[in-house]
């Protein structure tokens, strides 16, 4: 049942315990604890809410940060991920195959920002030897949920 219950939270965390309860044919209180246990385990680590920035007059600006690292002796790249997902302005740090080490995300409110920060805060960092910043410019889907409205064409059909 846990998985079932996180699949369906996973969607929709405002959904209230009496509809999850309805939908896997289980009582409240059941859902309820198991929730209230996955919680406590660790297993749900927090709710969170998608917003489309694009929508408000809030300017937010997001950077992909690929950072490639020297790994240190008997911590790999654990020690170097926790100094950097440390800095507030970080919002995910993770290890990631292929040519970088770590991919660093950043949310601020100027490119200026997030170049201040690689310059002065990420590049310095020893153990660091290269970074490559990329910027979000328009974000169509995010945590599975589509973000782009489709317009239909208004535009009147003329036959001959």
């Amino acid at each position: 049942m846990r998985e079932e219950i996180l699949k369906i939270i996973e969607k929709n965390s405002k959904i209230s315990i009496k509809d999850l309860a309805a939908m896997l044919g289980s009582d409240e209180i059941t859902i309820a604890e198991e929730i209230h246990n996955m919680e406590n385990d660790g297993t749900i680590c927090a709710y969170h809410t998608l917003i489309d920035w694009e929508k408000t007059s809030i300017e937010k600006v997001t950077a992909l940060i690929e950072v490639r690292v020297t790994p240190q002796r008997g911590q790999g790249f654990d020690k170097m991920a926790e100094r950097i997902y440390n800095y507030p302005e970080v919002k995910a740090v993770y290890l990631i195959s292929g040519g970088y080490d770590l991919l660093v995300i950043l949310e601020e409110k100027s490119l200026r920002e997030i170049s201040n920060f690689v310059s002065d805060k990420l590049s310095t960092l020893e153990s660091i030897l290269s970074t490559a910043t990329h910027f979000i410019l328009k974000k169509y889907k995010d945590h599975g949920t589509i973000l782009t409205v489709k317009k239909d064409d208004e535009r009147e059909i003329i036959t001959p």
